[in-house]
């Protein structure tokens, strides 16, 4: 008998007829002689309904209080889904994951788990009990509340199936496992049945909204098996692996893009060192996470550097910018929302020339401009105006055939 760690998203448990469905998935792998842990996230778009009702109160909500408020939404499902998997006759348990021993660092709405404390999920287990765990949440060391940011029910699921050594961690979601593509906008976009670690953790930070990225980290840190499937039929997933176990490395394995993005430039910097270091910790300091980052040499002694951030993050990142701008006696602050994030992903360009080439004639043939570039050993990223977003990813998966068979 081994254990089983399940997580379903928000679109899975929509509905009190979602909710059965989801509690007959369970039970059917409990059945099977495993051990079952599921974590839930909140139903539906509740958590945006709890984000409109905060909104209403106050537009700049005490990030602990948002705490206390958005980690309800996790909980309302896990009761639901607990009281069906009981009306079906299995013990039951549902746990907060406060409940469940999830310690987190103090950082309110962008919390990092630190350590779980397993006693009580071990205890229910051995008790013969189906756990249900709230995702997205936990606590500090003093009690506080925290939540994981969004998507953090699948960082939730990944680090308690390392806590339990679980076989496998199953990822539920409205797709049945990893496209090329986000198939929404590229009908022939394809199922792959592998991917590995570094290729899934560069699309999950690149907007691909399958896994979060905190997931994968951990994912790849604790090599733990992970496979994405859908809660709504029972097809065969994609298992997210080590490279060195997938049957043949591909030269791009998917096409990722980001909405939420907003291009900040200081510009017109003094060209001395210090300057950038100044620019980001005050950024760091302030909780903000950079993405792409430019720096360019217009005028000699003067410089000017652009960097993205979330669009949550703009406008603190403007007011930190504009406070440098007289410190460093920089010209101006530019701030650019309407912008989408165009990125390529395979471990196949390692060891494959001409790969942004064909990326940038892609683009090029569609009239499409480029903002700002940025590069890995396994991704190269683009940013494109935001009207230009979707055809930017259907043509781009059109000039690297994503969409034929292997």
């Amino acid at each position: 008998m081994g254990i089983v760690v399940q997580k379903f998203g928000g679109s899975s448990v929509a509905s009190p007829e979602h909710i059965k469905n989801v509690a007959q998935r369970i039970i059917e792998t409990k059945e099977q002689g495993n051990q079952v842990i599921t974590v839930v996230s909140a139903m539906g778009d509740s958590t945006d309904d709890l984000l409109a009702l905060a909104n209403a109160i106050t537009k700049n909500p005490p990030h602990r209080e948002m705490d206390m408020l958005l980690a309800t939404g996790e909980q309302v499902s896990i009761s639901l889904l607990s009281m069906a998997i009981k009306e079906r006759g299995y013990n039951v348990v549902s746990l907060t994951g406060a409940q469940a021993g999830i310690y987190t660092d103090d950082i309110h709405k962008k919390a990092k788990i630190t350590r779980i404390d397993n006693d009580r999920l071990q205890k229910e287990l051995d008790s013969g009990k189906i756990i249900i765990v709230a995702g997205f949440q936990g606590k500090t060391e003093a009690g506080e509340i925290t939540t994981l940011g969004r998507g953090g029910s699948d960082t939730t699921a990944v680090a308690i199936a390392t806590a339990v050594g679980a076989e496998v961690c199953e990822i539920y979601t409205d797709v049945d496992g990893v496209y090329t593509t986000d198939p929404r906008i590229v009908s022939n976009a394809r199922k792959l049945d592998s991917i590995s670690y570094d290729e899934m953790l560069e699309l999950a930070s690149l907007g691909a909204l399958v896994l979060q990225t905190r997931a994968v980290e951990y994912t790849k840190k604790h090599n733990v098996r992970i496979c994405v499937r859908s809660s709504f039929n029972h097809n065969k997933g994609t298992i997210v692996e080590e490279a060195s176990l997938m049957k043949k490395t591909r030269l791009v394995s998917g096409v990722a893009h980001d909405l939420d993005v907003a291009k900040v430039t200081i510009y017109g910097v003094p060209d001395i060192p210090g300057i950038a270091q100044r620019v980001f910790k005050s950024l760091a300091e302030a909780a903000i996470n950079v993405d792409m980052i430019v720096q360019s040499n217009p005028k000699g002694d003067r410089n000017d550097i652009s960097f993205t951030v979330g669009l949550d993050d703009r406008n603190r990142a403007m007011e930190l910018m504009e406070d440098l701008k007289i410190k460093l006696g920089a010209e101006g602050v530019t701030l650019r929302d309407n912008l989408a994030k165009i990125s390529i992903v395979g471990a196949g360009m390692q060891s494959n020339a001409g790969v942004a080439a064909n990326m940038f004639e892609a683009l090029a043939e569609a009239d499409i401009n480029i903002e700002l570039i940025t590069t890995s050993e396994i991704k190269i990223s683009c940013l494109v105006e935001l009207d230009q977003s979707k055809k930017a990813v259907q043509v781009i998966h059109d000039k690297f055939r994503l969409g034929d068979e292997d």
